[in-house]
């Protein structure tokens, strides 16, 4: 130890305070807290008329595990510290507090041992490791330490399993639709998950329902604002299913009530993880209503969004193009396309646009059947467990069992299939609900409606006096 002395003449031993939680739920470091306080009462302690105590520096890591093995600054400044001889001593409220793996363990006893640094502890008391006696101590409460701990993960994880298994709630962030204890339903919250889950299916972007819910004043569960990677995790977790999923599978029935049926899920799941889903397209790609749509006369290539005219930019026009063939302006193409569209909508038969275009799909039956594989494989599992059952006649057994979950899945991902128009169809005033749409729902009703073929225009003045060709635009309704 130092050869320091307080201006009283008492020797003066110079400590560290380290302390550590690992999961500060409260969030404001009181566990650290009430370590330091405990730790200055063991100074205060451990200070005799000859010899005082004296803590010079805290180090402390709130809401850090030190089983988990990921650095921790605090404990890494003071093993430092440490090495350039700033300390005599360490205190802590346990052993466990500065490490729980052997090889942390052994760095610190290499630290300590050649430079004499003590290791005082409120509750493992004092431990001396200049001698081989109190090393190896320090060893077998590390074994201990770490054996806890072990023993504490297995615990927790057989638990969670088995809360998995009856479809409970683990706790943790109060998810988005439901109250902190994951299984009251806020209403409110629920209806939006609906009315996003069937827009989504309708054709609306994730953009378009973030923006929409941060309009409208719609928060986080955590009070943030959506984005639409944000409503895409919310609107594909089981749990809107009343589906109990435990690390990436789904293992039970959940209960808490559902948010949405299970085929609408699946059908939202199906759409919103598609491979072929473009999710990343550039601005100009989608700024108007025809680009990607609205086909070419010439060869029957999708056009783009450019401009036409000659002379400055500011006295060019927006206009669909296919390079080479056509170049046509953007807005009265447009504004014939929605006409058409809003006197489509107005017959008296645009109720016959509700009718399915594809066969109807067996929910019960898929449901039934996805259920009944479930029951196959938990007893498959069981025969295995007891050895009435090899490992090799499981395998051949529980493949059948998940193809046919894997086929239903399929089956009910596709039950669900929003008709874009049907919104449109049921509203009083068509036009309105036309001009609420936002563009990529608007998009989707055209693609469902009609195909739209641009041809070239026939040049000169046009009968009627204009230069602008009606019949070079051609809609053909989809049966």
């Amino acid at each position: 130890m130092s050869a320091l002395t307080t201006p009283s003449g008492r020797r003066l031993i110079r400590c560290f305070a380290y302390a550590r939680i690992s999961s500060d739920r409260e969030g404001a470091g009181l566990g650290v807290a009430r370590q330091f306080e405990d730790i200055t009462a063991l100074a205060e302690q451990l200070s005799t008329p000859q010899a005082e105590f004296r803590i010079v520096e805290r180090f402390q890591d709130n809401d850090l595990s030190a089983y988990s093995g990921k650095p921790r600054p605090d404990y890494l400044r003071m093993l430092q510290g440490m090495r350039d001889g700033g300390t005599d001593c360490i205190l802590a409220w346990h052993t466990d507090r500065l490490h729980r793996r052997p090889l942390e363990l052994e760095e610190y006893i290499d630290v300590c041992e050649p430079r004499s640094i003590d290791t005082r502890t409120v509750k493992a008391g004092h431990l001396d490791l200049s001698t081989a006696t109190g090393r190896m101590i320090a060893r077998q409460l590390g074994v201990q330490a770490r054996y806890e701990v072990e023993r504490m993960i297995e615990r927790q994880r057989r638990a969670r399993e088995q809360m998995a298994q009856h479809g409970k709630h683990f706790g943790g962030r109060r998810p988005f639709g439901w109250e902190i204890n994951g299984i009251t339903p806020i209403d409110d919250e629920i209806t939006q998950i609906q009315h996003a889950a069937q827009a989504i299916l309708a054709g609306a972007s994730l953009r378009a329902v973030a923006a929409e819910w941060n309009e409208r004043g719609v928060r986080t569960s955590t009070g943030g604002e959506w984005g639409p990677n944000e409503v895409k995790k919310m609107l594909i977790r089981p749990r809107n299913a009343g589906i109990r999923e435990h690390r990436g599978q789904e293992v039970a029935t959940a209960q808490w009530p559902a948010a949405l049926d299970e085929p609408t899920w699946r059908s939202v799941v199906r759409h919103l993880t598609d491979p072929a889903r473009r999710t990343n397209v550039g601005r100009t790609a989608r700024v108007s209503l025809g680009t990607g749509i609205y086909t070419c006369g010439e060869c029957g290539k999708p056009v783009i969004s450019g401009t036409c005219g000659s002379g400055p930019v500011m006295h060019q026009m927006p206009a669909y193009r296919c390079l080479g063939h056509i170049s046509r302006r953007r807005d009265l193409i447009d504004d014939m396309v929605q006409l058409a569209v809003l006197e489509r909508l107005g017959r008296p038969d645009a109720a016959d646009l509700l009718v399915e275009r594809e066969e109807p799909v067996d929910v019960r039956g898929a449901q039934e059947d996805m259920k009944e594989a479930r029951e196959l494989l938990d007893d498959l599992s069981a025969e295995l467990g007891r050895g009435e059952m090899d490992l090799r006649s499981w395998r051949v057994a529980s493949e059948g069992a998940k193809k046919r979950i894997a086929d239903a899945e399929a089956l009910l991902s596709r039950a669900v299939s929003v008709n874009p128009v049907a919104e449109l169809v049921l509203a009083d005033d068509v036009e309105a609900a036309w001009n609420a749409l936002d563009l990529s729902r608007k998009r989707v009703v055209l693609s469902y409606l009609m195909t739209v073929t641009i041809h070239r225009a026939r040049r000169g003045r046009q009968p009627g006096g204009g230069y602008w060709d009606p019949d070079s635009v051609r809609i053909a309704w989809k049966k």
